[in-house]
């Protein structure tokens, strides 16, 4: 009977371990509270754009993002108290000259956040940017008043009165032919010389006290076909091309300051040698020479220059192209480089770099084609504060740089493009950008003022 007993008691044990575990997962059982995640404030932000039919009048976009719902709250500076956001954009006029600061604040279940930004008015509306008017009334040529301010231009923009010539007028006193004064489009045909747009512009900049930067006489880009394809002997090539030097230098004596002779002759690859191309092929190596030679005996007085690219971003071209321009001797004036940069790079000490490369060599700097992408990762599908403000410090910096380089060094800085809409960039790259000095509506921008600051 013991034995028996004790099977008994563990039948009981066991029983009563089943029925602990069945009332565990009964209804009764209460399972761990949902863990609590924390909810974040929304950011609040905001952009605004001047009204195209009434300069008075900003349009304020609420760009506020967040997971949970919140309100949006407008103070528009202008000392009525606060509206709530509506759907849409706001349309706020401002009719009194003056500052304003407009701002808005986001609330949710975790707080409130605020953005503000300030505009000024003057009595012809709403300041792009918050530049209102021409800062010296005599634009940026009336400030740079230790080298020239130049600007690309086309012949079909400077033949008739508006407000891109009124602009160019104003602001600039160097004028650079975009594409016509280059061969492919002076020279088109061999034997005949087609001079009617460089005509236009060279008139143009001398009927408004401008002088005129001649670009280029050589480049492998804006080489006609029948002189890439040129059937004649090596020593037949060469004296075309002396014709062809000779001829445009001479036509333009007196009238055009200065010339790129040759246009980005340095290759981009490993030891930096010289670029392959027809006038290398046909007239060799020294080609580079006979061309500012030619240019010299035209006309002794023209200031000749040699321009590249990457000079600031590529440390071994530079050195070729240093390396090329003390081959050169007493042939060349000046070094031309390119300045299509980016808001974010090269740094200042690679653009210093430059700047003492020339004038170490006591040779004459010209900042030639300066542009600044604001989008060169292509994540920008508008203009923001926030770029345009790292834009304008870019800008200043460069024009910092170049107006602190001894008085005979000096020469000219040239911006690459009058409006945002006109740039080359936008169809290079396939992004949309804004790299220049003026909107496409010709209102100032913050690098507009950037590169005010940097003549101070």
């Amino acid at each position: 009977m013991k034995h028996i007993i004790i099977k008994v008691n563990h039948f009981f044990l066991l029983l009563s371990v089943v029925l602990t575990v069945f009332s565990c997962s009964s209804d009764g059982y209460e399972p761990d509270p949902e863990p609590i995640i924390p909810v974040n404030k929304v950011q609040a932000s905001f952009e605004y754009t001047i009204s195209e039919t009434d300069a008075h009048v900003l349009l304020l976009d609420n760009t506020s993002e967040g997971e949970t719902d919140f309100t949006s709250v407008w103070d528009f500076g202008l000392g009525n108290g606060t509206v709530n956001d509506a759907a849409g954009l706001e349309e706020v006029t401002y009719s009194e000259p003056g500052e304003y600061t407009i701002k808005l604040t986001v609330t949710n279940i975790a707080g409130k956040t605020e953005e503000s930004k300030k505009i000024i008015v003057d009595e012809n509306g709403i300041c792009p940017n918050g530049i209102c008017g021409s800062v010296s009334g005599e634009g940026l040529k009336g400030l740079a008043t230790t080298f020239s301010v130049g600007m690309i231009t086309r012949s079909s923009w400077v033949s008739g009165s508006s407000q891109h010539t009124d602009l160019l007028k104003q602001e600039f006193n160097n004028l650079t032919s975009e594409y016509e004064m280059k061969m492919n489009v002076m020279y088109p045909s061999e034997g005949n010389y087609d001079f009617s747009a460089a005509d236009a512009i060279v008139n143009f900049a001398q009927a408004n006290d401008m002088n005129v930067h001649g670009h280029a006489l050589i480049w492998h880009n804006a080489t006609p076909d029948w002189v890439t394809n040129f059937s004649g002997t090596d020593t037949e090539f060469e004296t075309m091309v002396q014709d062809y030097i000779t001829t445009v230098v001479t036509r333009y004596k007196g009238k055009v300051r200065s010339w790129d002779v040759v246009n980005e002759a340095i290759d981009d690859g490993s030891g930096n040698p010289l670029r392959s191309s027809v006038f290398k092929d046909r007239m060799g190596d020294d080609y580079i020479r006979k061309c500012f030679q030619w240019a010299r005996d035209a006309d002794p007085d023209v200031l000749l220059f040699y321009n590249d690219y990457n000079i600031a971003a590529s440390s071994s071209k530079r050195a070729a192209i240093f390396d090329l321009v003390d081959d050169l001797g007493n042939l060349i004036d000046g070094v031309g480089a390119q300045m299509h940069i980016s808001y974010n790079g090269p740094s200042a000490a690679d653009i210093q770099s430059v700047a003492d490369a020339t004038v170490s060599r006591g040779l004459k700097l010209h900042f030639s084609e300066l542009d600044i992408r604001a989008n060169p990762d292509g994540d920008q599908s508008t203009l923001t504060n926030e770029r345009a403000t790292a834009q304008k410090a870019k800008y200043k910096e460069v024009v910092k740089i170049y107006n602190s380089i001894p008085l005979d060094n000096k020469f000219a800085l040239t911006v690459w493009g009058l409006r945002d809409n006109e740039s080359w960039l936008i169809e290079f790259w396939g992004n949309p950008d804004w790299p220049l000095l003026f909107d496409e509506n010709y209102n100032k921008k913050q690098a507009y003022q950037g590169y005010v600051e940097g003549l101070q």
